[in-house]
């Protein structure tokens, strides 16, 4: 959370405060029991140049509620360099999730258990650094599409509606302003931006999602994946062209147990 006296401002620490785990957590809802896929294409947000793909694996139960995901990450010859599982069992907007990528060793997480729940990030080189889990209503990483959609009225009505985001790199949360900033034909666009002062310096995040099944269809902004050497978050356009489908579960166990491989992202 935004204290009253803010960390001081560098492009770097602001880049890593604004490293939202939106691109690659936000997929379609899960309609139907059993795994879905759905993949996200990763381009370069000035360029457009191609940089990786998302492969989203979704389990839901016989309600339709989101009980866990797998996200592979892979550069644009196929080779898996990321991975990232979530556990929305104990909290649906701050899910436990553990991320790792091979490139550079970066790692992070929410950890939850019977001694509490913690967050932690390891970066390329450094040691692990482990703080409790910040209390409120916190939203984390793949929960953040749960909130969507149960702040949808309000959003969509044009409030702005004020959401206490877990950043890991920082051990801390920030306070953000999520609204709408207009229709495209049948989808809405929201945008997320920094509360108070941060948030005239920080650049946005925009999402885009479909208005007749509330699914995520673009992403706009710093993603939570890294440059190769693991210091400053990429900007990228990831879209979702298609939505999700069923998977089998022996596919879902192939592809959550490859080895993962250091790749190149960036050009």
């Amino acid at each position: 959370m935004v204290s009253a006296a803010p960390p001081r401002i560098r492009r770097p620490r602001t880049r890593a405060a604004l490293a939202l785990a939106l691109g690659v957590a936000l997929a379609a809802p899960a309609q139907a029991a059993g795994w879905r896929e759905e993949i996200g294409l990763a381009a370069d947000l000035d360029s457009g140049q191609p940089l990786y793909r998302e492969q989203h694996l979704m389990r839901s139960a016989s309600d339709g509620r989101l009980l866990e995901r797998v996200v592979l990450y892979r550069c644009t010859d196929g080779t898996p360099f990321a991975r990232k599982r979530v556990d929305y069992r104990g909290a649906p907007k701050a899910p436990a999730f553990q991320f790792e990528d091979a490139r550079s060793g970066f790692r992070e997480g929410v950890l939850r258990g019977d001694g509490g729940a913690s967050v932690f990030v390891q970066r390329p080189g450094g040691e692990r650094q482990q703080a409790p889990l910040p209390g409120g209503a916190l939203v984390a990483d793949a929960g953040f599409d749960q909130w969507v959609r149960a702040q949808w009225p309000r959003l969509t009505a044009g409030e702005r509606v004020p959401m206490a985001f877990l950043v890991p790199s920082r051990l801390t949360s920030y306070d953000f302003k999520v609204y709408e900033v207009g229709d495209e034909g049948d989808a809405r666009r929201f945008r997320l931006r920094l509360g108070g002062l941060l948030g005239w310096i920080a650049p946005h995040i925009d999402v885009v999602y479909s208005e007749a099944d509330r699914r995520l269809l673009r992403f706009e902004g710093l993603s939570n994946l890294r440059d190769d050497a693991g210091d400053d978050p990429l900007k990228v356009r990831i879209d979702f062209p298609e939505p999700p489908r069923a998977k089998p579960a022996d596919a879902v166990e192939r592809v959550a147990a490859e080895p993962l491989r250091a790749c190149r992202v960036e050009a």
